[in-house]
C-alpha cells in the first residue's frame, strides 16, 4: 500500500508537519490521498518573523522592483503548470475548471506585474496627487501618500480555488510590501501547498513575505494589531464570525470578506426565444451551472426570466443540461466533475431539498445522472439540478437558501421592476448579468442592479464576442459586494495595492512636500544648471532640474501656418467678427499650437539620451492665448521611474515625467501638462 504523503505548514522558514492528522479524500473515488499534519503552529514564531523578517526583505526592494519579482513568479509556476494540472485533477476539477484556478492564478500575477510596472513608483512612496495650494503666498500645501503598514496580511481563503484564492490576494499584498500568511480551506489544501512550495522554490520571494498554514488558524487572529490586514473568502457565516473577533475590532484591524451570494441572471422582456441574446443566456446559464460543478462564489444561483418566457427557458436548459457528461475529468467527453468533498455533497443534498420545497424539479438526478468513470461510484458526484419558482415574491428560500453546486432555480417576474426587485432580494450579490438588447433597458436597469451587486454584466451579440463571462472576476475590476456577498473589495487594479497600503495626508512647503514624495510639487525649488535636461542620462537627471526657456511671441502667421497644416480651421481661431461675441472678445491661437510652440521651445533637437515622448498626462489649456502674446515655457523633471528594463541592445531605460508650465507675458498659466518621455541609461 503506497504510503500517503501529510501536507506541511511552511512557517518561520522551514516546513513544519510530520505526524498525519484530518484525512484528505480524492473527490473522485474518495480514495485516501494526503494528510493534515497534527503539529501545533506556534502563531506567535509566524507573526514575528513575517514582522522581523519579512518586512525589511520587502521593503528592501521598491514597488518597480516587486512588480518584477510578481513577472518572473508568473513566469515559473507557468512552466510547472502541469505539475500542478495532475493534483488539480484529485479535487474532480476538468481541465478547464483547473485553468481557471492555475492559469488564473498565474494570470493574476502577471496582471499585477504589469498594472503596477506602469502605474508604481521606483520607491516605496505612492504620491496621491496632485498637491493642493493652502495659503495664499504659495508657501504651503498639503497632499496625500501612500506607504507600506509594516504589518502582515492574513488571507483564509475558500477550497473552490486554492490557487487562484492565494495569488489574487497575494499579488496586491505583496506588492504593498506587506508579507503574507495564506490559510486555505483544509478539503483542497494539498494544492495551495504545492503551489506555495513553487513558490518558495523559485528563490524569487524574499524571506517571510509568504508563509503557509495547513489547518487550523488557533489564535492567529488573536496576534494580530492595527498594522496588520485580514481578508477572507468563503461563507457568510464564517465571515461573520471572523469579523467579530474581539482582538480585530479592539485593534480596528481591517478585515475583508468576499463571502458567497445568491448571484442572479436577468433575461431583459425585449428578448425572445428567436434572438441571438436568448441562446447566450441559455450558454452564459448552463456554464455557470457546471462549470467547476458548480462550486463558484459568482455561479448563477437565481434565473430570473419574464413570465412569457419561462417554458422556453427551461425547455432550453433541460436539453442543455442532459447533454453534459459527468464523472472522472480524465475520461473523454466528461464536461463536469465532482464536489471537492462528501461534506460539500452532503450539504448541497440538503439546500436541494429545502429549495424543492414548493417548487419545481425540472431537471435533476431522476433525469438519468450517472457519473462516468473507474470508482466514481464513492465519488463527490452531484447532478444538474435545476428548479423552478413560479412566485419568487413569495418564496423567501430561493433568495436565502445557496446550495454550492450546480444548481440554479427559474425565477418568473411580470415586469422590469419586479425583475429588480427580484435581484435585490439577494440582500447583496457580488455579480449579475443583464441580458438585453435595448440599451435604454440597460441604462435604467444597471444603476438599480448596481446598489446591491458588485459586477454588473450586460450581455448582448457585440459584447458576445470578447465576453469573459459572468463567473470571470478580472484582476482591472473589483470582485466583491454589499451586504450577504461580504461588503469587501478584491482586485480592482492598483485599488487593491491601495488597500494593503497607509493613507496619511501630509502638510508643508512645496519644497518639503517634494523630497516626502519624490515627485516635483509646484512651487518647490528648482535646479537650472548649463546643461539642458534633455542632454543627461537617466542616472543624471534629478526631480526638480528644470528649464525656463527662451520668449516666443504669436503672430496671425502662426495660427494661418498652424489651420493649414492641421486643417483646424475653427472660427474662434480665424473669424476675427465672430470671435468677437465670445467670452474672449478676439480670436485665440489654437491649444495645440501652444502645445507643439512651447515644444519647440524646450527640446534639445540633437540626438542625445531622450529616445522618444510616448505620453501626455493632465492637460490642461487655461488662460487664452492671443495674437501679440509672448509666451515661455518651464520644463521640470517631475518623477524617475526606473523599469529595470533594457532595449534590445542591452541599453537601459527609465520613464521620466516631465511637468510643463506655458505662462504668457504676464505670468499667467496658460497651458499645463506632463510629458513622458524614456531616457536612456548611461551604464
Amino acid at each position: 500500500m503506497a504510503t500517503v504523503a501529510t501536507l506541511q505548514s511552511w512557517i518561520g522558514g522551514r516546513w513544519l508537519g510530520a505526524e498525519a492528522s484530518v484525512p484528505l479524500h480524492s473527490a473522485l473515488n474518495n480514495s485516501l490521498i494526503y494528510h493534515t499534519h497534527a503539529e501545533k503552529i506556534d502563531f506567535d514564531e509566524a507573526v514575528s518573523y513575517a514582522r522581523k523578517t519579512g518586512v525589511p526583505g520587502l521593503m528592501a526592494l521598491d514597488f518597480q522592483q516587486r512588480a518584477a519579482r510578481l513577472k518572473a513568479l508568473a513566469l515559473y509556476l507557468a512552466s510547472r503548470k502541469e505539475e500542478l494540472y495532475a493534483i488539480s485533477h484529485l479535487s474532480g476539477a476538468t481541465r478547464a475548471d483547473s485553468w481557471v484556478d492555475i492559469e488564473g492564478g498565474t494570470g493574476t500575477l502577471f496582471a499585477y506585474a504589469s498594472m503596477g510596472g506602469r502605474e508604481l513608483p521606483s520607491s516605496n512612496v505612492l504620491h496621491e496627487g496632485p498637491a493642493i495650494a493652502l495659503g495664499k503666498n504659495g508657501g504651503f500645501s498639503g497632499t496625500h501618500i501612500l506607504v507600506p503598514r509594516g504589518g502582515l496580511a492574513v488571507h483564509i481563503n475558500a477550497f473552490n480555488f486554492p490557487i487562484w484564492g492565494l495569488l489574487e490576494k497575494f499579488a496586491p499584498s505583496f506588492l504593498a510590501a506587506m508579507p503574507c500568511i495564506g490559510k486555505p480551506a483544509t478539503a483542497t489544501s494539498y494544492l495551495t501547498e504545492a503551489v506555495v512550495r513553487m513558490m518558495h522554490e523559485s528563490g524569487l520571494l524574499p524571506e517571510g513575505s509568504l508563509q503557509l498554514v495547513i489547518g487550523s488558524t488557533g489564535d492567529l487572529l488573536d496576534r494580530l494589531g492595527g498594522a496588520d490586514v485580514v481578508t477572507f473568502t468563503g461563507s457568510a457565516d464564517t465571515a461573520a464570525k471572523l469579523r467579530t473577533n474581539r482582538n480585530l475590532i479592539a485593534n480596528s484591524v481591517p478585515f475583508t470578506a468576499e463571502a458567497d451570494s445568491l448571484n442572479c441572471a436577468i433575461l431583459a422582456p425585449d428578448v425572445s426565444p428567436d434572438d441571438v441574446e436568448f441562446d447566450l443566456f441559455i450558454k452564459e446559464v448552463a456554464r455557470e451551472m457546471t462549470g467547476k460543478a458548480g462550486q463558484k462564489c459568482t455561479a448563477i444561483r437565481r434565473i430570473i426570466v419574464p413570465q412569457q418566457h419561462v417554458d422556453a427557458v427551461g425547455t432550453r436548459l433541460r436539453e442543455r443540461l442532459a447533454k453534459v457528461s459527468v464523472g472522472d475529468p480524465s475520461v473523454e467527453g466528461v464536461r463536469m466533475g465532482a464536489l471537492a468533498s462528501k461534506e460539500q455533497q452532503r450539504d448541497v443534498a440538503e439546500r436541494v431539498a429545502m429549495l424543492a420545497r414548493g417548487n419545481e424539479v425540472l431537471f435533476g438526478a431522476a433525469d438519468g445522472f450517472k457519473p462516468v468513470g473507474e470508482g466514481v461510484a464513492d465519488g463527490c458526484f452531484f447532478a444538474p439540478t435545476l428548479l423552478l419558482c413560479r412566485d419568487g415574491m413569495r418564496n423567501d428560500a430561493v433568495h436565502d437558501v445557496e446550495a454550492f453546486g450546480p444548481v440554479s432555480t427559474i425565477i418568473s417576474y411580470a415586469d422590469m421592476d419586479e425583475a429588480l426587485a427580484l435581484a435585490a432580494r439577494g440582500k447583496g450579490s457580488l455579480v449579475s448579468t443583464l441580458v438585453t438588447k435595448d440599451p435604454l433597458i440597460a441604462a435604467r436597469a444597471v444603476p438599480i442592479a448596481a446598489a446591491s451587486h458588485g459586477r454588473v454584466l450586460i450581455l448582448d451579440r457585440e459584447a458576445s464576442v470578447d465576453s469573459t463571462g459572468h463567473g470571470s472576476p478580472l484582476p482591472q475590476l473589483k470582485h466583491g459586494g454589499p451586504g450577504r456577498a461580504g461588503g469587501g473589495e478584491e482586485l480592482g487594479g492598483i485599488r487593491a495595492v491601495r488597500h494593503f497600503l497607509q493613507r496619511a495626508a501630509i502638510q508643508g512647503s512645496p519644497s518639503m512636500l517634494a523630497a516626502v514624495t519624490g515627485e516635483y510639487v509646484r512651487g518647490a525649488a528648482v535646479r537650472e544648471e548649463p546643461l539642458h535636461p534633455f542632454r543627461k542620462y537617466f542616472e543624471e537627471l534629478k526631480m526638480g532640474d528644470s528649464l525656463l526657456t527662451h520668449r516666443r511671441t504669436v503672430s496671425e502667421a502662426d495660427i494661418v501656418n498652424f489651420g493649414g497644416v492641421s486643417g483646424d480651421y475653427f472660427y474662434m481661431h480665424f473669424d476675427e467678427i465672430a470671435a468677437k461675441d465670445t467670452q474672449f472678445g478676439k480670436r485665440i491661437a489654437h491649444g495645440y499650437f501652444v502645445l507643439s510652440a512651447a515644444a519647440g521651445l524646450f527640446v534639445s533637437p540633437a540626438p542625445g539620451p531622450v529616445l522618444a515622448n510616448y505620453g501626455l498626462d493632465n492637460l490642461r489649456f487655461i488662460t487664452p492665448v492671443a495674437i501679440g502674446d509672448t509666451i515661455r515655457a518651464r520644463l521640470t523633471c517631475k518623477r524617475k521611474v526606473d523599469r529595470n528594463r533594457v532595449d534590445d541592445k542591452g541599453v537601459g531605460q527609465g520613464v521620466v515625467a516631465w511637468d510643463v508650465q506655458v505662462t504668457n507675458q504676464n505670468d499667467e498659466l496658460v497651458a499645463s501638462y506632463d510629458i513622458l518621455t524614456l531616457v536612456m541609461k548611461r551604464a
